[in-house]
């Protein structure tokens, strides 16, 4: 890590070096499309001088004398006088080479006059032919600089047609110069070009590298700083809007930063504060779950002395304590009631209505009089109206059963349907019309219904949060499933029916979350019979 660190560039070093780049790229640039453009600047300069001196050679010559000439190709008086004033004007303009020619089809020119050669005299075309045909046969002059390589050397020539007193063309006049001279002026100029960029650039160098650094480079600097010795030490540096004063989005970021750094601080001691306003809540919920688990019965079996029945129960809150409940508890030696309820919602406004429905039934119940969970509900019913400000309700489903010979009175309060066994056949749901919740609205009243357990008979009770349970798909486990798994073994005991239910819905729900209670409850009847030999 240290190491990369080391090979590590900061913002510095890669400014600097990026100026340093630009500003060799640019002078590099500006060097080369300098050079180019003025390379055609000084060959158009030397050329046009060339077409100058062509023009004042046009005007000082014999043209009808030149067309003689390209006839007989015999020289005479007039022509050595022409042959002096060339070298004349030769010598003046420093041209490199003129001459007068006739340009042929072959390729060839052949001479009037050569400051080189005698008149007469044939030499291949070195410059583009077409041009120079052009302008012999059309009289018009040449578009193109005429830049060639010859044996006479590396020249550009100015070419203008000579015409006799008939205006035909019976010659042309080549002025040449040497493009050393042209290169020579052009090497001057990158020198001096490559001195003068370098310098602008460099100052121009110097002065981005200031500004950058005062600007932009050390108030990110800066900001970094802060964050570092933030995420370090988690506290903010006040010198931070002291050191960046650019007036620019770089202080509105830093103003943000130093905003963003108070507001964490504040959030973490909020958090802080929260942590441990949780852990004590959670404490208190633990307590809460224990306390709630203590009220429901979980002792199993709960009466081993008593052999007329088979009962367990289980509840799996959705959150640290929940609403669902059961409960069962022996009336007197021949009696004992089953309870089942589900309170509408969840977490500890329910598990406190919950502690309360729970007590108030058994306490009903365990008042004696009458075997009728209709009455006890209209009682249940009543009170739990009493200063039920928040709207809660209760679902219940109530029996008492006989367990001397298997007769039991049911009522059901809002809640699901009940599936009964008969013998060694399969779970059926037993379904009748509800009543009302309990704590809907006082004065209800309830109906209840008879029914008989025969030895080996079993009945399952369980809260909507069985039936919706829930995959990750969102689909509901429902009433058929669970039929399925209590059918899944004909005689099984109640905890193995509860534990068959469970494994089933794990196994529908997958990793999906648990977002109501579970509440089962299983109670099989054995008889009486099972009682006497119990005591034998």
């Amino acid at each position: 890590m240290e190491s990369e660190n080391r090979r590590r560039w900061d913002i510095s070093k890669k400014t600097l070096v990026g100026i340093i780049v630009f500003t060799l790229f640019m002078s590099v640039f500006m060097c080369l499309s300098g050079s180019f453009l003025f390379d055609r600047v000084i060959q158009r300069v030397y050329n046009e001088r060339g077409y100058v001196v062509a023009n004042i050679i046009i005007e000082h010559i014999d043209h009808d004398k030149i067309a003689e000439y390209s006839k007989s190709w015999k020289a005479d008086d007039y022509y050595y006088e022409m042959v002096d004033y060339l070298k004349y004007i030769q010598a003046c303009s420093d041209a490199a080479y003129i001459y007068i020619g006739v340009p042929y089809e072959d390729h060839t020119i052949k001479y009037i006059y050569d400051s080189g050669s005698t008149i007469g005299f044939v030499d291949p075309i070195a410059a583009p032919f077409d041009e120079i045909w052009e302008s012999y046969t059309k009289g018009v002059r040449p578009k193109s600089y005429l830049v060639r390589h010859s044996q006479y050397g590396f020249l550009t020539s100015s070419c203008l047609p000579i015409r006799d007193s008939d205006g035909n063309v019976v010659a042309l006049l080549f002025v040449d110069t040497n493009m050393g001279i042209i290169y020579s002026t052009l090497g001057k100029f990158i020198i001096n070009m490559s001195v003068i960029a370098l310098l602008l650039m460099s100052i121009y160098c110097v002065i981005t590298w200031k500004t950058l650094r005062k600007y932009i480079i050390n108030p990110l600097i800066f900001i970094r700083d802060n964050l570092n010795h933030f995420a370090e030490y988690t506290s903010v540096e006040d010198n931070l809007l002291e050191e960046v004063k650019s007036n620019d989005e770089l202080m509105d970021l830093a103003v943000s930063v130093s905003n963003m750094e108070r507001d964490i601080v504040a959030y973490i001691n909020n958090i802080q504060d929260i942590t441990a306003e949780r852990e004590r809540i959670g404490a208190e919920l633990n307590v809460a779950t224990r306390i709630q688990a203590d009220m429901l019965p979980r002792q199993f079996p709960p009466f081993p002395d008593r052999h007329e029945f088979d009962i367990f129960a289980s509840m799996t809150p959705a959150k640290e304590v929940g609403g669902d409940f059961y409960d069962f508890f022996l009336i007197d030696d021949n009696h004992i009631g089953l309870v089942m309820a589900d309170v509408a919602g969840k977490g500890v406004p329910a598990a406190l209505f919950m502690v309360i429905a729970k007590t108030l039934i058994k306490n009903r119940t365990l008042m004696g009089g009458e075997f009728s969970p209709a009455k006890i509900f209209a009682d249940v019913n009543n009170q739990l109206c009493e200063g039920n400000d928040s709207d809660m309700f209760v679902t219940v489903w109530f029996a008492i059963i006989d367990v001397s010979t298997g007769k039991g009175v049911a009522a059901n309060a809002g809640h699901e349907h009940p599936a009964v066994r008969r013998g060694d056949g399969k779970f059926e749901y037993v379904i009748y019309k509800h009543s009302s919740a309990l704590a809907v609205m006082p004065g209800l009243t309830y109906t209840e219904h008879e029914f008989q357990l025969n030895p080996g008979d079993s009945i399952f009770v369980y809260t909507d949060g069985v039936t919706e349970a829930t995959d990750v798909f969102d689909n509901m486990y429902g009433m058929d499933r669970l039929i399925d798994a209590l059918n899944e073994e004909p005689t099984a005991t109640p905890e193995k029916l509860i534990d068959n239910v469970k494994t089933s819905i794990d196994k529908f729900a997958l990793r999906a979350a648990q977002f109501d209670d579970i509440t089962m409850l299983g109670f099989t009847y054995n008889g009486s019979e099972k009682k006497e030999r119990g005591n034998d």
